[in-house]
C-alpha cells in the first residue's frame, strides 16, 4: 500500500467522546473516499466490533484501534494503538484500570465548576456521555455551551477545563511504558498522536520520542487535524529522526465540532514508511 493511500487512522464515536455511532461513522469515511479507517475511541474498545463490521459492509479496509491516555512529565499524552488483536487480555485489563480514574475526576471537576456557580454540570455532562465509564472534558464542555457558559466549545477550552481554569482536574493515566506495552504485545503497532499539541519544549518533546522508541513504540502521528503544514514537516523530519513510521488521521468527533473532516487531510510527506505498511498482515476486509 503506498504513502498517498487515502487512510484516516484516528477519530472517535459515541463509544468515547464523539457523536456518531461506529455505522454512522463508517458511513462518513466511505463517502469521503477513505480506503483505510480505524475507530480510535478513547480507552475503550467497545465499538471495534461494529466498526469493522460497518468497514467490511462498506468495502472499506479496517484496522483496531484506540487511543490510551498517559501521564509524562507531568502532561497527559495521547497513543494510538494500530491493528492489535481486541481480545487480548492485558490491553483489555489495562484499559479497564485507566477509565477507572475518570468517574472520580468528573466529579472533582463538577465541583469545581459549582464553587463558581455552575451546578449540576456532572448529570449534564453525563447526558453527552454515551459511555459514563467515559466521561470527559468534552463532555463538560458541551454541557457548558448548552447552559449557555460559553457559545461553543473552543471557547469552553479557552476559559474553563485546562490547567489554571476552573474545572481543571489533573488525572494521573497510565505510563508511557504501559500503553507502549499494552499495544505491542497485542500484536499492534503504538503510534505517538499529535504531537505538536503537548506544548513541550524541545527537550522535552526529544525525551518523549527517545522513551517512547525505548518502549518499543513505532510510529508517530505527522498529518493530523490539529497540525499545521508546517508541522507537517516539523514531524516529518522526527519520525525520519527517530526511525518510526507515519500515520495520519484526522482526529474526528463530531459534524458540528471538529475542524477537519474524515479524510480530508493532505497525503503524508514523502520519504516515510506509511504506518500501515508495518501492519499490512492485520489489516481487516
Amino acid at each position: 500500500m503506498s504513502s498517498i493511500l487515502n487512510a484516516d487512522l484516528h477519530c472517535h464515536s459515541v463509544v468515547s467522546d464523539g457523536t456518531l455511532t461506529p455505522e454512522e461513522l463508517a458511513l462518513r469515511a466511505h463517502g469521503k473516499g477513505v480506503e483505510l479507517w480505524s475507530l480510535t475511541d478513547h480507552d475503550e474498545l467497545g465499538g471495534q466490533q461494529r466498526a469493522a463490521a460497518a468497514a467490511r459492509a462498506l468495502g472499506m479496509k479496517y484496522l483496531t484501534g484506540t487511543e490510551i491516555s498517559v501521564t509524562f512529565i507531568g502532561k497527559t499524552v495521547h497513543i494510538v494503538g494500530l491493528g492489535f488483536d481486541a481480545n487480548d487480555a492485558a490491553l483489555r485489563e489495562g484499559l479497564v484500570q485507566t477509565r477507572g480514574g475518570r468517574g472520580q475526576r468528573a466529579q472533582e471537576m463538577a465541583a469545581s465548576l459549582a464553587q463558581i456557580g455552575i451546578r449540576g454540570a456532572y448529570e449534564g455532562a453525563l447526558k453527552y456521555a454515551g459511555n459514563h465509564e467515559l466521561i470527559s472534558r468534552t463532555h463538560f464542555a458541551r454541557f457548558l455551551v448548552e447552559v449557555g457558559a460559553c457559545k461553543d466549545t473552543n471557547e469552553v477550552f479557552r476559559k474553563y477545563l485546562t490547567e489554571g481554569k476552573p474545572g481543571f482536574v489533573a488525572h494521573r493515566w497510565a505510563s508511557l511504558k504501559d500503553a507502549v506495552t499494552w499495544i505491542t504485545q497485542a500484536g499492534g503497532v503504538a503510534v505517538i498522536a499529535h504531537p505538536a499539541r503537548y506544548g513541550f519544549t524541545a527537550n522535552e518533546e526529544y525525551a518523549l520520542f527517545t522513551e517512547f522508541k525505548l518502549h518499543g513504540g513505532q510510529g508517530v502521528e505527522v498529518v493530523t487535524g490539529s497540525h499545521t503544514a508546517a508541522e507537517y514537516q516539523t514531524y516529518a523530519n522526527m519520525a525520519r529522526e527517530f526511525e518510526l513510521a507515519a500515520s495520519r488521521g484526522s482526529d474526528f468527533h463530531s459534524p458540528n465540532e471538529s475542524h477537519t473532516e474524515l479524510g480530508t487531510l493532505p497525503h503524508l510527506p514523502g520519504n516515510l514508511t506509511p504506518v500501515w505498511e508495518l501492519l499490512t498482515e492485520r489489516i481487516q476486509g
